[in-house]
């Protein structure tokens, strides 16, 4: 009896060892915490509320993302310029920040289907003689741009007689159009808007598009067709369930009705 108890707490160890040191879940299995990366600079998408957490429509859809796949959600708030290699060196398991897809991001990474859709505009000082993005491109003209965005790019590709200042953050360049150092602040549309409404006495807008539309997608490291395929497939139910209009609603409700005014075509 003795010995038949000995072999069964032999047994039992074993299997304990088996079930505790067996692989690691893959990046798409169910319980696995899903870790986002974001910057948490760029409100009302991704920003932080009153106690300091993240906060904004990224995070609400990172959350849904997260509950869609059984998965915790942990967000880990990283500069711009370091979210894709954070998501090469494993640091995070997808990026979702407003990014949009290009060519050149796409050849280092992994896009969803595009969840969103966004136009470049124009944040102007209010004593400004730009009527149009072509008066931008002539000596003496100081354009501000974000460092690593589609703004910068589309600067440096089409302004190339002006002056570019490539700087690290949003609030840097909307300071400087506001104060006259800059003459323009290239961005997407509706954070132009918004930071005209935030800056009425000093700035002034011209949201009519003057490229094709941009579009935003989570990112995922190279090669991770799992997770792009359920990503695809929770985006697809989020918006027939109307995730988007609840996003809208709660976060975005004045400009909808803005937008739909002017006749642009919405975000979501």
């Amino acid at each position: 009896m003795k010995r038949l108890l000995i072999c069964l707490l032999v047994l039992l160890s074993v299997v304990i060892m088996v079930t505790g040191c067996g692989s690691p879940k893959d990046e798409g299995s169910t319980g696995k915490t899903l870790v986002v990366g974001m910057e948490l600079a760029y409100p009302p998408f991704e920003t932080k509320d009153e106690q300091g957490n993240p906060s904004g429509v990224s995070v609400d859809l990172a959350k849904a993302l997260g509950a869609y796949l059984g998965r915790p959600v942990q967000i880990e708030n990283t500069n711009w310029d370091g979210l894709i290699p954070s998501l090469q060196t494993g640091k995070v398991d997808l990026v979702l920040s407003s990014m949009t897809i290009t060519d050149e991001r796409s050849k280092v990474v992994d896009f969803s289907d595009p969840y969103a859709h966004s136009y470049l505009a124009l944040l102007l000082n209010k004593n400004s003689d730009i009527a149009a993005i072509e008066d931008l491109n002539q000596t003496g003209k100081v354009i501000d741009v974000k460092k690593g965005t589609t703004g910068y790019i589309y600067a440096t590709n089409n302004l190339t007689n002006a002056t570019i200042n490539a700087l690290a953050s949003e609030n840097a360049c909307v300071t400087e159009v506001a104060q006259g150092k800059a003459d323009a602040f290239i961005y997407d549309q509706l954070t132009i808007y918004r930071q005209n409404q935030l800056n009425p006495d000093t700035t002034k807008a011209i949201l009519i598009p003057f490229q094709e539309s941009e579009s935003w997608g989570m990112a995922v490291n190279k090669g991770n067709t799992e997770l792009v395929g359920q990503i695809n497939d929770f985006l697809k139910e989020y918006k027939t369930t109307g995730g988007y209009d609840a996003l809208t609603e709660k976060y975005l409700k004045e400009e909808k009705q803005t937008f739909d005014t002017l006749g642009f075509p919405w975000f979501f």
